[in-house]
């Protein structure tokens, strides 16, 4: 017969393995890890907005950028006399003879030169605002370059005839801005026959395309040189110098 005992020990034991089991089936699942604990990814950085800009270009964007590589892949093939070897290279003295025609010292010499040996008033008067006309290009190329600093075609050699500091930029072309200024003003204000009248315009057409050609300037450059230098003279029209309102500036060419 067992004893009191030994009954009593084995229930003991019996309600321990049960309360074990029971501790263990009342456990729920394994709590998760912490916050703290948990190692995420990093992450990614923001791009920068230029960036953003790149990757999502506007419509206008993608047009422009077409038009900038069309045109200084269109400049390039046409600068055939922009060095000794290129495809015309044999008439770059030629195109260079051009240049000097269409630079802006020659004719402020020239003008000041015929503004002093001018005996009428009337031609004073066209000279004095010819002066000016050229003195407001070289002042509104020179701003309006300093401002895009639009670098020279990279086919380019830096031979030009008298250059300055604003020369290095491309962006307008001054010759051809002071071909369409000069060719208006002669074809308004001086009385000639038909043929020298389109000797001038074939004139400032050779001048502008020249400027390509030598590979001076891209076709733009060109192109908006033309437009300002015929806006330009609207300037000069408006603003025109006469012994009324500019008697001082004619007191200083009388005889």
């Amino acid at each position: 017969m067992p004893s009191p005992r030994s009954s009593r020990e084995r229930r003991a034991g019996g309600s321990g393995g049960r309360l074990e089991f029971l501790s263990l089936s009342q456990r729920g699942p394994a709590a998760p890890d912490s916050p703290s604990r948990r190692r995420e990814p990093p992450a990614a950085a923001p791009l920068p907005e230029e960036d953003c800009m790149k990757l999502n270009p506007s419509f206008v964007g993608i047009a422009l950028s077409s038009l900038l590589a069309i045109d200084l892949w269109a400049s390039k093939r046409l600068g055939v006399c922009a060095g000794e070897g290129s495809a015309w290279g044999s008439a770059r003295p030629l195109m260079k003879v051009i240049e000097v025609s269409g630079h802006g010292i020659p004719w402020l010499l020239g003008t000041f030169y015929g503004l002093c040996q001018s005996d009428s008033s009337a031609a004073r008067e066209v000279l004095l605002n010819l002066l000016f006309a050229l003195l407001l290009d070289l002042v509104m190329v020179a701003v309006v370059k300093g401002l895009v600093k639009r670098p020279r075609p990279t086919h380019n050699k830096m031979d030009m005839f008298v250059t300055i500091s604003v020369d290095k930029y491309s962006f307008p072309s001054g010759h051809a801005t002071r071909a369409a200024l000069v060719c208006r003003f002669v074809l308004r204000h001086l009385v000639l026959a038909v043929p020298l009248r389109v000797l001038v315009v074939l004139w400032a057409l050779i001048v502008s395309i020249s400027r390509v050609m030598l590979g001076r300037h891209n076709m733009t450059d060109v192109l908006f040189g033309l437009v300002l230098g015929y806006a330009l003279y609207s300037v000069v029209e408006h603003c025109w110098l006469s012994p009324l309102n500019a008697p001082a500036l004619f007191a200083l060419w009388d005889h």
